[in-house]
């Protein structure tokens, strides 16, 4: 891995915590996180929530994601939340693309597009998601549909947009499951999207976080932030309790 890439563990809260369990959960992270200058951490909390952790990680060096958020600016979207909006409560990160978006929302890769453009367009980072069924692995077309969720967003934005971005891989049939795909399975698809960017740009190759995003936890996650090309973890399950998350955040430096 070089010098200059940072460590950056996410947590995604998905659809959980009362507002008073936000408020516990978040302020238990940033009371035990200590800030590092090899990783990042991030909380990214349900919507109705932003605006209370927001007030408390402005003052810390936990970062501040969303799960979501619609590319237009405003209009007759009712029940949607623009990414415009996201910035009013100091959003650092987007999550953009995440398999349960996809399969259970409809998320099309032109929907994933225009939300990453929306993102960097209010200096949110997104954190673009890509990952393959078990129906896919097992067909052995894996790579085959991770570069197509790549190249749908880089025909809309651009490669040189991915030097603001993150991407994380999800084999989606080791979210919740409590399976994970092997250091080596995880490492080797970490390896090859690397070196298909690098066919596009191999400086933002080189620098582009690639977080592992399958059911990472506090007894797997030394040996899979070991990799050379794995670069975090968006993790779930796990980041719902404060302990366990900041068991994976301490061991990735």
């Amino acid at each position: 891995m070089t010098d200059s890439r940072k460590k950056l563990i996410a947590g995604n809260w998905k659809m959980n915590c009362s507002r008073a369990e936000a408020l516990q959960l978040a302020s238990a992270i940033i009371a035990d996180a200590s800030e590092s200058a090899d990783s990042d951490i991030l909380v990214c909390v349900p919507a109705i929530h932003l605006a209370d952790v927001s007030k408390l990680t402005q003052n810390s060096h936990v970062k501040l994601g969303a799960q979501d958020g619609h590319w237009e600016t405003n209009g007759a979207f009712t029940g949607e939340i623009s990414v415009s909006m996201l910035g009013d409560y100091q959003v650092d990160y987007l999550l953009v693309g995440h398999s349960e978006r996809r399969e259970m929302f409809a998320d099309s890769d032109e929907r994933v597009a225009k939300k990453f453009a929306a993102a960097l367009k209010n200096d949110i980072k997104p954190i673009l998601c890509i990952g393959e069924s078990l129906e896919q692995r097992e067909q052995g077309v894996t790579l085959n549909v991770l570069q197509e969720q790549l190249q749908a967003v880089i025909n809309a934005v651009g490669i040189e947009a991915f030097a603001n971005a993150a991407i994380a891989y999800e084999p989606i049939w080791a979210i919740g499951t409590g399976k994970t795909a092997t250091l080596e399975q995880a490492q080797d698809v970490h390896s090859a999207l690397r070196s298909w960017l690098a066919n596009h740009n191999a400086e933002i190759a080189e620098n582009i976080q690639i977080l592992y995003g399958g059911s990472m936890n506090a007894g797997n996650a030394g040996d899979l932030l070991g990799q050379s090309d794995i670069d975090g973890g968006l993790i779930g399950g796990a980041s719902l309790k404060a302990e366990d998350f900041l068991k994976i955040y301490s061991v990735a430096g």
